[in-house]
């Protein structure tokens, strides 16, 4: 009996001590990505059509609140106009505080700045989406959080996205996604200013003849002739798996019809014919 009470007891704590390892695994993953947030929030270049708001500690008669021109400057009281423009928060901060010191104005100046709306980069969203345009960006958004903004994929819309950016030489860069690896958290992309995402359309096949459905469908990746066959809604009672043809476009534009077995697979607008059996 007491064997048995002990026994229980050490596999309580037994159980106890990995959960606590676990909840303690997760805060700390949670923390360091609140972290790396913070981080790239902070590197966030300041430019043009960005609405910000400054606050001096201690003299709230100094707060402000401007949108930076297109010389990248705002007004400033007793100051007047300074540049912030292609300053991270920080270093603008710290413009703003040497100013006011440098100057006589203050013996401290703690400054704060909050950018209250950004509207200096942009990424552009075109093709299959619900509301295709350009979205403004901070550091830290990405890929899936300027999908959001641009009310998501359409229906119509492929699973495989392409995302062109360019490099520090200015070079363009492609980059096809998946974005189902993207809502997995498989991966995780950052768009920086003048980045472009495509959604293009969902790619089809169609299926005639003897099958339930006939019709057009959305192409799934390496998908079979076998399979086309039970999206259709599978054969007819006259439907026959023998003599299957296939219509494809060959890379001059011009229609080819070829035998195909069942477990062929299909390319985008391929037409699966399936015709009746004779017996």
């Amino acid at each position: 009996m007491l064997l048995s009470r002990a026994l229980r007891r050490s596999a309580f704590w037994k159980f106890a001590g990995a959960a606590q390892l676990a909840l303690l695994l997760a805060l700390t993953t949670a923390l360091c990505l609140v972290a790396a947030h913070q981080a790239a929030a902070e590197e966030y270049r300041l430019g043009a059509g960005d609405n910000v708001r400054v606050s001096v500690y201690n003299n709230p008669d100094l707060a402000t609140e401007a949108r930076i021109a297109d010389d990248g400057s705002i007004p400033f009281p007793l100051i007047g106009r300074v540049e912030l423009g292609g300053l991270t928060k920080a270093n603008a901060e710290k413009r703003l505080s040497k100013l006011l010191t440098e100057q006589g104005f203050l013996r401290e100046a703690a400054i704060n700045i909050t950018v209250t709306e950004y509207r200096s980069q942009q990424v552009s969203v075109l093709g299959a989406v619900t509301k295709p345009g350009k979205y403004p960006i901070s550091a830290a958004t990405t890929v899936l959080d300027i999908l959001a903004e641009a009310g998501g994929v359409a229906t119509n819309g492929s699973s495989t996205i392409r995302l062109v950016q360019h490099d520090e030489s200015g070079k363009v860069m492609q980059r096809d996604v998946d974005l189902n690896r993207l809502v997995d958290g498989q991966t995780d992309l950052t768009v920086r200013n003048g980045d472009v995402i495509f959604v293009g359309q969902q790619p089809v096949f169609y299926i005639y003849g003897e099958v339930q459905k006939p019709g057009s469908y959305p192409l799934q990746a390496a998908m079979t002739i076998r399979q086309a066959i039970a999206t259709g809604g599978g054969l007819t009672i006259r439907g026959t798996e023998r003599g299957l043809r296939v219509s494809r476009k060959n890379d001059a534009g011009v229609v080819e019809v070829y035998k195909a077995k069942l477990t062929d697979r299909l390319v985008a607008d391929d037409v699966v014919h399936v015709k009746e059996s004779l017996f």
